[in-house]
């Protein structure tokens, strides 16, 4: 499938997708009408789960007064990734949308933000904040430091895509912006922002980011992957 294909492919998943407003009640009164509304609990305290348009009808058909709601999106087309099967270290607070992959080995550190049709590779790292935009692709043994922000492309379905090849180092704060690719090896220094591609085993810093030495002995030494913290 080209890059084509899979960008309009994703456009009409959200767009097909029903959009819902998936909402918690909670209340120890009596529901005598649930609608299409999961309850769990007979006595007491109980937990219903719905749409918001079901869950306020039941609110309003049964005379509830004493209750407590919860809410975290609303009209949202794209659910969250089931991650009970990755074999991957996620940690919580991670926000991961459907169709992302997530390569084994893996690690989605807290607050990280992965939009729909991104791709990471095996044994690499998305640090806290870091933010993965739609569609885009991280490589094998990649380390995306804290509040990186790879851009994303949904919209215009022809635009290419972010490309981090394998062992690739993002320093914090870095901003990738879209269609740039970076090559094999390289390092992105804190807070660059990367304009244009990238070539194989180089370092790069600045606003926009320029190339400022090979990649060397130093170099590497100070951005080695621990793999124990893949396990």
């Amino acid at each position: 499938m080209t890059e084509l294909e899979k960008s309009k492919e994703i456009i009409q998943f959200i767009a097909n997708a029903k959009k819902t407003t998936p909402v918690e009640l909670y209340t120890d009164e009596e529901i005598k009408t649930s609608h299409s509304c999961k309850i769990i609990g007979k006595d007491g305290l109980k937990l219903v789960i719905g749409d918001w348009e079901d869950i306020r009808k039941v609110i309003e058909e049964n005379g509830l007064t004493n209750y407590h709601l919860k809410n975290d999106r609303r009209n949202s087309g794209v659910p969250m990734l089931d991650i009970k099967e990755i074999n991957a270290r996620i940690e919580p607070g991670a926000i991961i949308r459907e169709r992302v992959t997530i390569g084994d080995r893996a690690v989605i550190m807290m607050g990280a933000v992965i939009n729909i049709g991104a791709e990471i590779g095996e044994a690499t790292m998305i640090d806290m904040n870091v933010v993965l935009g739609g569609r885009a692709k991280i490589g094998k043994s990649c380390h995306i430091g804290a509040g990186a922000v790879i851009a994303g492309v949904i919209e215009p379905p022809s635009a290419d895509p972010v490309v981090v090849e394998d062992n690739v180092v993002i320093g914090a704060n870095a901003v990738v912006l879209e269609g740039v690719r970076i090559g094999k090896g390289s390092v992105v220094a804190a807070g660059a922002v990367v304009t244009e591609n990238v070539p194989e085993n180089v370092v790069v810093a600045g606003m926009p980011a320029k190339i400022i030495k090979n990649v060397d002995d130093k170099t590497a030494s100070k951005t080695e992957l621990v793999e124990e913290l893949r396990k």
